[in-house]
């Protein structure tokens, strides 16, 4: 890792894919990740860790199913949110965002169990093929 500051916007323009996050750098056994989001994601739960979101720009929606029911978080710029450890979740944005997160090195952004996959999605990683 670079020991130099980190631009996010220069970080955010030097890719397009969506749903593809990007490391740009690493807290102890953490990366801090980026990526640009539009439409939807897959509904997915990550059984040993809380996911963090920070909205960079745009607005993000994170819908939940949770034990009293389902639900939907509205994240504007700005916000950050925090799904809790084996919560059932499902990112989406409308009109598009750029998104910080904050999760264990190696965590799979498809989660560790997930609706199907769709064919143009990395199912190892969650990157976003070439097609």
């Amino acid at each position: 890792m670079r020991n130099e500051p980190i631009p996010l916007s220069k970080a955010l323009a030097s890719f397009d894919a969506l749903w593809s996050p990007r490391i740009v750098t690493r807290v102890n056994d953490y990366d801090v990740r980026i990526a640009k989001v539009e439409g939807e994601h897959i509904w997915h739960v990550h059984d040993d860790t809380d996911e963090f979101f920070l909205v960079l720009d745009g607005e993000l929606h994170i819908s939940l199913r949770e034990p009293d029911g389902e639900r939907t978080v509205l994240l504007p710029q700005g916000a950050v949110f925090t799904v809790p450890r084996g919560t059932e979740h499902k990112p989406h944005a409308p009109s598009g965002a750029a998104i910080l997160m904050f999760e264990p090195t190696g965590t799979p952004t498809v989660g560790d169990r997930h609706d199907e996959i769709p064919d143009h999605v990395d199912s190892t990683t969650g990157h976003t093929l070439n097609t």
